[in-house]
């Protein structure tokens, strides 16, 4: 109706806002993670907002990372302004090439200092010497 097409429009004023701060989160992001013990691999193209990071301590340090954040939301719906991560290989049906510490970031609008110290403890708080299942 006309007020969707009203808040679509008003969206697609700050679309390149948003997507240029989003951009610029992700890249500062995957320097400092790749820097960090706990993440055995950064898989980044370079582009858009969407990080994943293979945890070194597998599954559980997947799960205790994604319960350990305020800021940073676990959720299967990435791709808002607000920073949110969903851990991989949580089903069965789910291929076994995908590695069990698996965490898809989709990096948000927020003050990148915010995110990276949310971050930084949960990681902090995982053993970077845990075995990968």
């Amino acid at each position: 109706g006309t007020l969707e097409a009203w808040l679509a429009l008003r969206g697609l004023r700050t679309l390149h806002l948003r997507v240029e701060r989003a951009q610029s989160n992700a890249a500062e992001l995957v320097r400092r993670l790749r820097e960090h013990p706990a993440v055995a691999e950064v898989r980044y193209p370079g582009l858009g907002a969407m990080v994943s990071i293979v945890l070194a301590g597998g599954a559980p340090a997947g799960d205790l990372l994604t319960r350990s954040t305020t800021i940073w939301v676990h959720a299967t719906s990435l791709g808002g302004v607000e920073s949110t991560f969903e851990r991989r290989r949580r089903w069965k049906v789910e291929p076994a090439t995908i590695p069990d510490g698996l965490v898809r970031l989709s990096v948000g609008v927020e003050d990148v200092e915010d995110l990276w110290a949310d971050l930084e403890q949960a990681l902090n708080g995982l053993d970077p010497t845990a075995s990968s299942r």
